[in-house]
């Protein structure tokens, strides 16, 4: 299903006239692919809005909630009603091992909250490696005639402050908050060469998250598709790739380059200080002790 229109704005609509000489100086804004960087103050909330609404969009989102991640969706699920897409619908597709410990969370209209069951597991690395395999079969079974846009999230975070229409776009991508001021030398990609996710010296634009990423349906489709393919393509070598489906997705998007990039504001780390050119925190990952939460650690 694709969602291509023109960005057509409603008649007589007023709102404050945007500079071309004035605009966030502090942070890149723009891709050397031109690519959209998004922070606070790059973009009109109520604009946007007018544009999208009336092409009356549905957005996907994935969630997995397996073990005692389960305790996190509660607070996943009742602070995305408050501020994911509001006003759009929304349907949210919950993955857990536990279908009748999901929360009964009161949703707006146009808005639905789907349950899918999926094995346990005894190591969180298997966990890891299966969402690429989920997200691409959901979306060939069931996505296709619903929904244009999708988004994939973890399940222990929490939405702070607005995420909408400002991160539409084709492949979007969202900035790893640990690695953001660093030289791409630091960053944790996969280095060894018999690896599908191996990235080499010298090479990477940014370092982007496995928590949240998204776009369009197709997009997100042939992502997850080829980072499967990859992932089961090491497994016959007996490779696991550094960080397993993230190691993935950031050779991916490597080479095939985000049309969209969220800037850190769309999931920082609630253990870091907020830096200066952070000006909202919209979506975070919460403190946790890894060793109580994941099977193995």
């Amino acid at each position: 299903m694709t969602h291509v229109f023109h960005l057509v704005a409603p008649n007589h609509l007023q709102y404050k006239q945007p500079s071309i000489m004035q605009g966030r100086t502090d942070v890149m804004t723009v891709a050397p692919w031109l690519a959209p960087v998004v922070w606070e103050g790059t973009f009109n909330p109520v604009l946007l809005d007018s544009i999208y609404k009336p092409n009356n969009i549905t957005i996907a989102a994935t969630v997995f909630a397996v073990g005692k991640y389960i305790m996190f969706l509660k607070k996943f699920l009742e602070t995305a009603e408050q501020h994911f897409f509001v006003g759009f619908n929304v349907h949210i597709h919950v993955f857990t091992d536990q279908p009748k410990d999901v929360p009964q969370i009161e949703m707006a209209v146009g808005r639905k909250l789907m349950v899918h069951s999926v094995p346990s597991s005894k190591r969180w690395q298997e966990i890891s490696a299966r969402r690429m395999e989920l997200i691409q079969t959901l979306i060939e079974k069931e996505l296709r005639s619903h929904a244009g846009y999708i988004f994939c999230l973890d399940v222990d975070s929490q939405f702070h402050g607005r995420w909408g229409t400002e991160s539409l776009g084709g492949l979007v991508a969202v900035i790893h908050p640990g690695y953001y001021r660093d030289d791409r030398s630091r960053f944790p990609y996969e280095r060894r060469p018999e690896s599908t996710a191996y990235v080499a010296a010298g090479e990477g634009d940014f370092y982007y998250c496995g928590g949240a990423f998204g776009g369009l349906l197709q997009e997100v489709h042939l992502l997850a598709k080829t980072c499967r393919c990859n992932f089961e393509a090491d497994a016959k070598k007996g490779i696991e790739a550094a960080w397993q489906e993230e190691s993935h997705l950031n050779r991916y998007m490597w080479t095939h380059k985000p049309s969209k990039i969220l800037s850190p504001e769309y999931l920082w780390q609630d253990f870091k200080p907020r830096n200066p050119e952070i000006h909202i925190i919209r979506f975070s990952g919460v403190v946790k002790n890894y060793a109580d939460i994941r099977p193995n650690v």
